[in-house]
Formats: structure tokens, sequence, C-alpha cells
């Protein structure tokens, strides 16, 4: 019966071993979770955080792109405008020309 007792004494060493290791690879696992919990609040932290510069970048885009098309629309109405001037000018040199063509085959202002 000492024999048995011995080999049972030997199970419960080896059970209590395995125990203990078992407890061990908990703890490195716990170990690991908490740092992978950490891991991943930084990281949504840091999502956050880019995030709202991101949603800030795309107003400042949006507001430049609104004032850009602004400015397009004002220099397309002002060279279209002032393209109205260059023509009234020529037509108005054109006219001014022929006027004062007009006049120079009139005896009267002809010079002898």
């Amino acid at each position: 019966m000492t024999q048995q007792g011995a080999v049972l004494q030997g199970y419960n060493n080896e059970l209590v071993k395995c125990i203990e290791d078992l407890c061990m690879q908990k703890e490195e696992l716990n170990k690991q979770i908490q740092e992978a919990e950490e891991e991943k609040h930084k990281l949504q932290h840091e999502i956050q955080v880019l995030s709202e510069q991101l949603e800030c970048v795309c107003e400042n885009l949006a507001q430049k792109v609104a004032s850009r098309n602004e400015l397009d629309k004002i220099l397309a109405e002002t060279e279209a405008a002032y393209m109205k001037i260059l023509d009234s000018s020529r037509t108005l040199l054109n006219v001014l020309k022929k006027e004062v063509g007009s006049l120079k085959h009139t005896p009267e202002l002809k010079t002898s």
C-alpha cells in the first residue's frame, strides 16, 4: 500500500505542477491581454485625433475651393467686361478714323 501511496503522491505532485503551469500561462495571457487593451485604447485615441484633424482639413479645403470658384467667376466676368471695353474702344477708334478721314476730304479743312 505504501507503493500505491507513493504513486498517488507522484500523481498529486504532477497535478500541482500542471495547475501551477496553467496559472503561470494565465498570468502571462492576462499580461498580454492588458497590453493589447492599452494598445487598442491608444490607437482609438490616435484615430479620434486624426479624424478631428481630417475634419478640420476637409472644412478648410471646402472653404478654399468655394473661394477659388468665386474668384474664377469674378475673373471670368471681369475678363468678359474687359473684352467688351476693348471691342467698344476699337469700334470708337474706327468711327473716329472715318470721321477724321471724311473731314480731310472737306475743302474747308484742306491746307494749301
